[in-house]
């Protein structure tokens, strides 16, 4: 009796009781790191576990999942009749050198450069005065990150462009299946365009199966080193917002086509405030 009267107490303790809480738990209000899980004797707690390995299926979910490029084109030839910027002809689909998701994942180098059969398919879309910009979306190595921020990014940049008082003309939008960064390079090059901006599904974390990158490329051709690159990373909804990164891919690629080149040439100020030297205050230093 005495043994089934303390099961029952066990039993009835609440998690608060049971659980060693952590005085850094109050940080993750703030964070979605995992700091401040508390233990449960010497082992971690069963919600935290568990957590943990949703958030791991999560992130290899976002790599193996497919991404469903008919959908995806869908939704771009919408925005294209909603944004008269936007290149009219359909989102063209290519493919990378590697012909699955295996090989992808085990040759990079694969993933960086179209196949004969894509290049082929650009050279009819090639302009005789060069595109501003090409938009190139890649699976990358999270299809979730393409379907839930790419087309609501693009929507957002689309604005921001048509308020900007520069005029800019757009290539038609290319999505290309199993491909990397540096494929956007042969995009840049085969379509005659200045730049090129690639959207690609970041590796995922496992707190962020869901991030989108963006690398904008000036002048992009086969070979390209990264240094020549500039990155905006973490788009998404629980990260950096869709208005502040058209933001910064807006002012990148005004200081791109200023200074005719990309990567550590430019400093991101996009963020700095802006001082009038007009409204600057005399220095106590100077007054007399």
């Amino acid at each position: 009796m005495v043994k089934e009267d303390r099961l029952t107490h066990l039993r009835v303790k609440k998690d608060d009781a049971i659980v060693t809480d952590n005085p850094w738990r109050r940080l993750r209000e703030f964070t979605a790191a995992r700091i401040g899980l508390g233990r449960a004797g010497v082992s971690t707690p069963t919600r935290e576990s568990l957590e943990f390995q949703l958030a791991h299926a999560q992130a290899r979910d976002a790599v193996h999942t497919e991404l469903d490029f008919d959908g995806l084109q869908q939704d771009l030839m919408a925005l294209a009749d909603k944004y008269p910027l936007l290149n009219r002809e359909a989102p063209l689909k290519l493919h990378s050198q590697a012909t699955d998701r295996m090989t992808y994942l085990q040759r990079p180098d694969w993933g960086r450069q179209l196949d004969e059969a894509s290049l082929a398919a650009l050279k009819p879309h090639q302009a005789s005065e060069p595109y501003d910009l090409a938009i190139v979306i890649a699976d990358g190595l999270s299809a979730t990150a393409i379907k839930e921020n790419a087309a609501v990014f693009i929507e957002t940049l689309a604005q921001a462009m048509q308020a900007s008082e520069q005029a800019y003309s757009l290539a038609p939008i290319v999505m290309v299946e199993q491909g990397r960064v540096a494929v956007g390079d042969d995009v840049c090059e085969a379509l005659n365009a200045k730049a090129v901006l690639v959207l690609i599904g970041e590796r995922p974390g496992l707190s962020s199966p869901d991030s989108l990158g963006l690398y904008l490329t000036w002048g992009a051709k086969r070979g390209l080193t990264d240094d020549k690159r500039n990155c905006i990373s973490n788009v998404r909804k629980a990260g950096l917002s869709y208005f502040a990164a058209a933001q910064k891919s807006l002012y990148l690629l005004t200081e791109a086509r200023r200074l005719q080149c990309s990567g550590v040439a430019i400093k991101d100020r996009s963020t700095d405030k802006i001082i009038d030297s007009n409204a600057v205050q005399t220095s106590f230093l100077l007054d007399k």
